[in-house]
This record gives structure tokens, sequence and C-alpha cells, in this order.
């Protein structure tokens, strides 16, 4: 994966690390900063945030920004752009540059705020709740912050149709995620009796819609088809649902002799398992859960649908012309499809 993303940031012309850079270097942003250094020592989630944008060893935070800048690289000037290809760099367009910024923010945004603590389920050994009434404060202040930017940002781009599909993308994740808390309190609850397909629609919202609409608002901007953009809205779409269930499968197919990784009894294997088994078979079962899905048809269902989409993904990929950008693309799937 590490490699595949290298390789991907080479082609686009700068690496991903450094495209919301402007913004974090603000004096705004800066003071925030300041501000959440007071919480070291502390337990608050918005800590292990903040290290993950720095120290994030799988290179999952600038994700979705590469793959707007390598769907733009790819598609290229359609007919009707093709006298303002002077103002490209490296293939790209600087309104999908932006784009790819405002992407990301949009991702960091949601990504600050869902490390707000719930200071009702508090325990004492969690700390002083002054910390976590600080924490919060911060958490609200900071991506309020990184969304007012990306909204500013989206209006400069003077794009009515962009701005109508990266707004619905704002409701999609809002929507998501409040559907994931609405269900459960603490991560692993036994939840709902839901299905493959009610978890397809929530995962959707939640972390592919941004993607899917924003790959498509690289297309518009660049003029093209409404073919070209469903392409590109496919890709996104499928892409990152490979993604999601790759991530979902890691504690089951990933061989390690230290204990067994946490899951949720939200991921696909967990709910494609209690499809399989039953419901009432899969509540006996709840206890010895991780090693029952080891053994069960869920895994393998699991990795058979990651790849699913993956496929889907790559098909829509035959609609562009080949290219490197279009290469890596392609290898991006094959990375978050690969379990050996």
């Amino acid at each position: 994966w590490s490699q595949v993303v290298s390789e991907a940031e080479k082609i686009v012309g700068y690496p991903t690390s450094f495209m919301s850079l402007r913004c974090l270097l603000s004096d705004e942003l800066s003071n925030i900063a300041m501000q959440v250094r007071k919480l070291v020592g502390t337990k608050h989630p918005l800590l292990d945030t903040a290290r993950g944008f720095v120290y994030d060893s799988r290179n999952n935070l600038q994700m979705r920004g590469l793959v707007v800048l390598l769907i733009s690289k790819a598609a290229g000037p359609s007919t009707a752009e093709l006298s303002f290809q002077h103002n490209m760099v490296s293939g790209i367009y600087s309104s999908q540059r932006s784009l790819a910024e405002i992407t990301e923010l949009i991702h960091t945004a949601f990504l600050v705020h869902r490390g707000i603590v719930n200071i009702g389920e508090l325990k004492s050994c969690d700390g002083p709740l002054k910390d976590m009434q600080f924490g919060n404060k911060m958490a609200v202040l900071s991506g309020d912050f990184l969304l007012a930017n990306a909204c500013t940002s989206l209006a400069q781009l003077q794009n009515t149709k962009v701005v109508e599909l990266i707004s619905s993308a704002i409701g999609d994740l809002v929507q998501g995620i409040y559907y994931e808390n609405s269900k459960s309190s603490e991560e692993n609850c036994l939840t709902d009796d839901i299905g493959i397909s009610r978890w397809k629609e929530q995962v959707f919202l939640s972390h592919s819609a941004l993607l899917a609409k924003s790959c498509q608002a690289a297309m518009e901007l660049a003029k093209h088809n409404a073919e070209i953009q469903d392409m590109a809205f496919q890709y996104g779409k499928h892409m990152s649902m490979s993604h999601k269930l790759h991530s979902d499968l890691q504690p089951f197919v990933k061989e390690s002799s230290s204990d067994t990784m946490a899951f949720s009894l939200n991921s696909a294997p967990a709910i494609l398992h209690q499809e399989f088994l039953g419901r009432e078979a899969w509540l006996k079962q709840i206890r010895e859960l991780q090693e029952a899905i080891k053994a069960g048809k869920g895994v393998t269902s699991a990795i058979d649908l990651c790849r699913c989409h993956g496929n889907r993904a790559l098909a829509a990929l035959q609609r562009f012309p080949p290219s490197e950008a279009r290469d890596a693309l392609a290898n991006i799937v094959y990375a978050v499809t690969r379990f050996s």
C-alpha cells in the first residue's frame, strides 16, 4: 500500500501530505494547535487524532485527495476545455487540485469531530472532567475551522454543480455518522439485526460518498460529459467500498502471534456471518465471536465482496484512456483487494 501511494504521488506532481499545508500553517490553526497541546497527558481522543495526522503508518489519511488528483489526470482535458490546457500542471487543472484539498479538509474535519467524548459515559479512570470538556471544545472548534475553510474554498471554485455535489457529500457524511452513533453508544455493543444491504447503504454515506462525489466533481471541473462523470463516481464509490472492506477484514485475515486485533460487530465479516448463521445462533455465539467468524463464511464472503467492488471500480476505469494515472488508480484497487 505504501509503495502504491508513493508511486501515485509522483504521478500527480507532489506528495499529498502537503495538500492542506496552507491551511495547517495558518495563524488560526497554529493557535488551535497551541491550545491542543494542553491536552498532553490526558486521555482525550483528539490527541490520538492529531498524532495520526503526523504518524499515519498506513498512509490512509491523504488517500481521498490523491485519488481525486489521479482521476483528474487519467481523464485529462475534455474536448470542450482543450483551449484551456495552458492552465494545467502535470495534466491536472488548478481547480482540480483545489478540489483535492477541499476533499481532504472535509475528511479531516469529520475525523476531528469524531474525537468528541460523550461526557455522560466517562468513568473516573478516564481523567479529570475539565480536561475532557476542554478537549471537546477544541475538537469542535478545530473541526469547524477546517470545515469552514473547505466551504470557503469550495465557493471560490465558482461552479454551482460542484458546490451542490460536495455539499450533498457533507450531508451524506453527517447522516452516515449519525446512523452509526444512533445504533449503539459503544462500538461493540449488540446492534440491530441489519443485513449486508443496509450495511452497504450506511458505509456509502459515511465512507464512500465524499470520494465518489469528489471524483465526479473533478470531471465536472474539466467539463467532461455525463458518462465520464458517472464512471468517475463509480470508481470512487467502489474503490472506497473495497477500502472499507479491506479494513474490516484485517482482524480476520492478518496472521499475528500477538493478541487478536479488536474488531467491530458492525464490520462486514460480522454482519455476513450473522446472515449465514441466523440471528438466534449469532446471539449464542457472541462471547466467542471472533473465532467463530474466522471459521465461518463471513470472512470469505467479505473478501469476495471486497473484490467485487474492486472489479467494478476497475471496470469504471476502462472508460479512461491508458496512462500512468489510470495504472496508479488500478494499483490502488489491487492494493485493497489483496489479502495474502
